[in-house]
């Protein structure tokens, strides 16, 4: 059978003096498999959509902002992490400049500054399969959040497969 991901973007903004990282707290829908978890903001593409532009729609209309800048960090394949099984497939970006004022709230969740010294400690990739109560997030982001971050220019492209809602697995490249 071919792989056929869902394709995503997921994007870190930074604040003005890159000491804080917007982060949405997905606590409106009941139904959501992000309930109750802090996340980059991001989503599915559009049909036509290239994921720079896609990315860049994603934080209009969840933030409220325009981006003025931004990175390509990496990627990453998900395979088994969508709610029924999809494999995903997220494209990464850093947001290091942006205009506008944020939202306070969007459909999904509400916005909230964090310091990134929190987000990267929130607790270490070897603690991840617990959950992590200083900052509730998916347990597989403690992997590749610090490669967002780091000074390192090259692109990451790592594969984490999940299942029943937890990584069995992480392997990143940087070539």
């Amino acid at each position: 059978m071919p792989y056929q991901p869902i394709i995503g973007t997921l994007g870190y903004v930074q604040s003005v003096n890159l000491a804080e990282v917007l982060m949405i707290h997905r606590n409106t829908r009941a139904n959501d498999q992000h309930l109750g978890k802090y996340n980059g903001l991001g989503g599915k593409l559009e049909p036509g959509e290239d994921v720079a532009h896609g990315m860049i729609r994603e934080i209009q209309e969840e933030a409220g902002i325009a981006v003025s800048q931004m990175q390509l960090r990496g990627t990453v394949n998900w395979p088994g992490f969508g709610a029924n099984g999809e494999d995903w497939l997220g494209f990464i970006f850093l947001i290091s400049s942006w205009r506008g004022d944020v939202h306070a709230h969007t459909a999904e969740g509400s916005l909230h500054w964090i310091a990134k010294d929190r987000l990267l400690q929130a607790c270490s990739p070897d603690d991840a399969i617990r959950a992590c109560a200083a900052l509730p997030m998916w347990p597989g982001d403690l992997y590749f959040l610090p490669l967002i971050f780091d000074a390192d220019p090259r692109p990451f492209h790592g594969v984490m497969p999940y299942a029943n809602g937890h990584p069995t697995g992480w392997n990143a490249t940087r070539l």
